[in-house]
């Protein structure tokens, strides 16, 4: 099979390492790809954003297969027109894509459908946005509409800062993604990020893990879009899992079928587990990033069928997925000053060292300069992945490698997993 792979950050290098262990590969291009990606077969300078080259290199080279890795591309309609152009894709149209891409849209589908979410209000201009604040009990939870990039989001308990969040999202600091804020309930409970498969049809479970989006330890610091996350996770039990596919996934899919644009790729639902039982969060229309990278070291079988049946409407003949009994943790290296103001440019020494068993460093924004050495090229820069036989371990493993990079312009949590470690996992 000839594949084309869609980004340029550390999950996207992820799903690049699991598919070129595919024995059904010949041909694996990666558009535009990182530096980290390269060995795992051909780098395209194309952006994801560009759908009309994407859609040319998919014909120029025959592909069997266009895998989506980030919401952009879908946002921009990448599978609508590979579709029109009869290529299979692994990402859904721009239609279904506003689960994602528009958190207003989230909310009115959910209450079409009858998917538990909290309760919230949306608006378009900021004087009456704060006034309703007091329609809400602290915490206050205030969004952006559209794709931020996971920065749109504040949590907090100062009523001035949340005024202030109304007025940043409102007042363009998001550009086209702030045109409107959405107000949200404050939900108690337990967080965690489920995945499943559809194939416009068919759906299937694809695994969980459980993410960090605080930029500090303790949980503080602003919103990002994930400093490390780590599978599998406790909270998940087999009980919360039928709840999240009974309740959220299966009702997802078939609500947006109902209203003409079947589903067709991996839908990641982050969830509040809370004492009604999950609640929804925000639905994202691809892998998680930083989910994904654990998701693919603990995944046993071959990836690739799964992708080509949510792609083809053939999902219905593939078994259910396996997956190690291993833990796996991912511990994100950042820039100086993510996410509001990241320092790029720094060299950083030592990322392509040989960790020992069970580690892999996935590149999320790095670029070689014309020496050949690696800089920082964006606000998450390095994924540092371990798995082994216990969370103990592979956290050990993690942070022993984390150590080992010289990247003085960096920095990361150390406390990923605490979660787990409190329940002594």
């Amino acid at each position: 099979m000839n594949i084309l792979l869609v980004g340029s950050g550390g999950r996207e290098h992820a799903l690049a390492w699991k598919i070129a262990a595919s024995p059904l590969v010949t041909r694996l291009v990666m558009a535009p790809g990182n530096p980290g990606m390269a060995s795992l077969g051909e780098l395209v300078a194309i952006k994801a954003t560009d759908v009309a080259a994407l859609v040319a290199q998919a014909r120029a080279m025959a592909a069997d297969l266009v895998v989506i890795g980030p919401e952009s591309a879908v946002e921009l309609g990448l599978a609508d027109q590979l579709q029109a152009a009869g290529i299979p894709c692994f990402g859904p149209v721009a239609q279904a894509g506003q689960l994602e891409t528009s958190k207003a849209f989230t909310k009115a589908f959910c209450a079409r459908h009858g998917l538990p979410t909290a309760a919230y209000r949306v608006f378009d201009q900021a004087e009456p946005a704060r006034a309703a604040l007091d329609d809400f009990t602290p915490p206050y939870v205030i969004k952006a509409d559209g794709l931020a990039a996971g920065k749109g989001v504040t949590v907090t308990s100062d009523r001035a800062e949340a005024e202030a969040a109304i007025d940043d999202i409102l007042g363009g600091k998001f550009g086209g993604a702030g045109a409107r804020v959405v107000l949200e309930e404050f939900l108690e409970g337990e967080i965690g990020s489920f995945f499943a498969l559809c194939d416009g049809q068919s759906a299937m479970m694809f695994g969980g893990a459980q993410d960090h989006k605080r930029a500090f330890d303790g949980e503080t610091g602003p919103n990002t879009g994930g400093m490390g996350t780590y599978a599998p996770a406790p909270v998940f039990t087999s009980e919360l899992v039928d709840q999240v596919r009974t309740r959220l996934a299966e009702p997802a899919f078939a609500g947006i079928a109902s209203e003409g644009a079947p589903y067709r790729g991996v839908l990641f639902v982050e969830l509040m587990a809370t004492a009604d039982g999950p609640k929804l969060v925000e639905f994202n229309v691809r892998f998680g990033d930083p989910e994904c990278q654990v998701l693919m070291l603990r995944r046993k079988s071959d990836l690739v069928p799964y992708l080509m049946g949510c792609a083809t409407g053939t999902l219905d003949h593939m078994p259910p997925p396996e997956w190690s009994d291993e833990a796996a943790v991912c511990v994100v290296l950042a820039a100086r000053g993510y996410p509001e103001a990241p320092e790029t440019g720094s060299l950083i020494q030592g990322a392509d060292q040989d960790f020992g068993e069970g580690v892999v460093v996935f590149h999320a924004g790095t670029r070689l300069d014309e020496a050949g050495g690696l800089r920082a090229a964006g606000g998450r820069v390095l994924n540092v992945c371990a798995r082994a036989a216990s969370f103990e371990a592979a956290r050990a493993r993690a942070y022993a490698a984390v150590a080992a990079i010289d990247w003085p312009e960096g920095f990361h949590r150390t406390d990923i997993g605490w979660r787990a470690m409190a329940r002594g996992t």
